[in-house]
């Protein structure tokens, strides 16, 4: 437990960080399966829409450090292969 006022206040900022990451979180994997659930309807037009939508969150979340640039990569590259190979 924090003993010192510092630590006090750290131990508050570190759990606001939390749930605000926790939330983020969830939110980026909500437009990630819109996407996907686009992709199995073979919908092109609503599956660009999302896929949009998911990059921005996708590419936040690495930019603010909460995905590392390679799995943000890795995410944004396997959901546009699997868009492209529903729709085509």
């Amino acid at each position: 437990m924090a003993n010192t006022a510092q630590a006090k206040k750290r131990a508050r900022q570190a759990e606001n960080h939390r749930q605000h990451n926790v939330a983020f979180r969830s939110q980026m994997r909500t437009a990630i399966k819109k996407v996907l659930k686009a992709a199995g309807e073979k919908d092109a037009a609503g599956g660009q829409t999302a896929y949009r939508e998911a990059v921005s969150l996708i590419d936040r979340g690495a930019i603010k450090g909460l995905l590392h640039k390679n799995t943000a990569a890795r995410y944004k590259s396997r959901l546009n292969a699997r868009l492209r190979h529903a729709t085509a």
